[in-house]
């Protein structure tokens, strides 16, 4: 496979999601930070460029306003963060909407970007869909993201369901889908990640669901 040249993008970590309402609620939060931090660590051992991002609601928001608590980056990243790192601040659910990410990522000469951070149903989804759009690879590591339960007009379901449902979606494909640990262990063999595509998925879900 050819070696991509990859940024690590950390998406959304902020102490919003680890209580009250947008609580993180699988898998655990305490979980997925820890496989979080073992990326970034990783990703600084690589010489892989990383980017932080943080959304903001804008100052009149009961979320995600930037004069609240909520806004703040989990401790456990903030005490990672480096000057170097490439900071955004987003107000859309892609990391690419409305920010100067992809022309940073061109001018890096990035060709895939390895999303991890909140939420697995919201900005992850967004941003490895719009990543297709730019001509961009994406990955999500499955464990170093996260979704909450969801319940509307629409229909509801629990967030076991709907992160695992992503991850098939997202890796049908929109992004190669791994755990942290693979990832890890395919950046010291300096290769790709696998994804499927919608005809292979496609076939398969056919033979396990078939009448």
């Amino acid at each position: 496979m050819t070696t991509p040249h990859r940024a690590l993008v950390l998406v959304d970590i902020q102490q919003e999601y680890f209580s009250g309402p947008m609580e993180i609620q699988y898998p655990a939060p305490s979980d997925s930070i820890q496989k979080i931090a073992s990326a970034i660590d990783a990703a600084t051992a690589h010489g892989i460029p990383i980017v932080v991002v943080q959304h903001s609601a804008g100052t009149e928001a009961p979320v995600f306003n930037p004069t609240l608590p909520g806004y703040a980056l989990h401790p456990d990243i903030e005490e990672r963060r480096t000057s170097e790192w490439k900071a955004i601040t987003k107000q859309y659910g892609s990391v690419f909407a409305g920010t100067d990410l992809l022309d940073w990522l061109h001018e890096n000469a990035i060709d895939t970007i390895t999303l991890v951070g909140y939420m697995t149903n919201n900005c992850i989804l967004a941003s490895a869909a719009d990543a297709e759009t730019h001509a961009m690879g994406a990955e999500v590591l499955s464990d170093a993201t996260g979704a909450i339960s969801i319940g509307n007009d629409a229909g509801y379901a629990d967030a076991p369901t709907v992160h695992r449902t992503l991850m098939a979606v997202l890796n049908s494909n929109f992004a190669a889908v791994e755990p942290t640990a693979t990832w890890i262990a395919a950046l010291s063999a300096g290769h790709a990640l696998s994804k499927d595509n919608l005809p292979t998925s496609a076939m398969a879900g056919a033979a396990l669901f078939s009448k």
